[in-house]
């Protein structure tokens, strides 16, 4: 008897052995695809504030380019004018949503923000610049969470200094 039980049990635990692998594989499978899942949310969650579709009706105004010395940031400004729709369907990676309330790329362009900062220069450049290409604030948008705008040189758009001539 006491050898029958053991062989039983020698048997069972074999199957079980046998059985482990594929189970741990089908545990590590499912393991892995809810990490992939959970990283690509956590991206979702990464991307600042915007509108997701085209805004309905009038939209608020930008500051005037004119009240600027700079000419880099009358330049922006101006751009900024006039693509409205456009940067009120994209987000902003300088985090001004969560610092300032800002609710789209275009929020930053109604107050002195996009004046001061580096990063929304460089997108509403980026974003202008595409939308003359015929891109829409879509694939503006899809560009834009690529990290496309980082590329972009503001040196281009900046009048060249005047050579002193001595």
């Amino acid at each position: 008897m006491k050898k029958t039980v053991l062989l039983f049990g020698a048997a069972i635990f074999v199957a079980i052995w046998a059985a482990t692998p594929p189970l741990a594989r089908a545990y590590r499978n499912a393991l892995a695809i809810a990490k992939a899942k959970s990283a690509v949310q956590s991206k979702v969650q990464q991307v600042p504030a915007y509108h997701s579709a085209a805004p309905k009706g009038a939209l608020p105004a930008t500051l005037p380019a004119s009240g600027f010395a700079d000419p880099l940031t009358k330049k922006a400004y101006s751009y900024a004018a006039k693509i409205k729709p456009v940067l009120y369907q994209l987000p902003c990676y300088c985090r001004c949503d969560q610092a300032a309330g800002h609710t789209s790329l275009l929020s930053c362009y109604r107050d002195l923000h996009g004046s001061e900062c580096e990063i929304c220069k460089k997108e509403v450049f980026y974003a202008y610049e595409q939308s003359r290409r015929g891109k829409t604030a879509p694939q503006i948008r899809a560009g834009i969470i690529r990290g496309e705008w980082q590329k972009v040189d503001l040196a281009k758009y900046a009048p060249p200094l005047a050579s002193g001539k001595q």
